[in-house]
């Protein structure tokens, strides 16, 4: 689990768990909100590819893992937050 955590970009991370909430709030119907890791996980990989200004295989890891793990982040806060 180290190993994958260090793909982890927090400026990507930031901004799709930004983006990925203003989606599921605008947007309430599960049409939109069942694509929204996917969205995010698109998201990430282009800010990744975007910020770094090039691609490899780690660049395209980071993205991807940043803009996934930002549901994940979502779905953890949204739980605290009713408890």
């Amino acid at each position: 689990m180290e190993t994958i955590t260090q793909f982890s970009v927090p400026v990507v991370v930031g901004i799709c768990l930004c983006v990925g909430y203003v989606l599921k709030n605008i947007v309430p119907t599960d049409k939109v909100n069942r694509f929204i890791p996917l969205i995010m996980a698109a998201l990430g990989l282009a800010l990744n590819v975007w910020i770094h200004m090039g691609i490899s295989p780690e660049i395209i890891l980071g993205g991807l893992f940043s803009g996934l793990s930002s549901t994940g982040l979502y779905e953890a806060f949204r739980n605290l937050i009713k408890k």
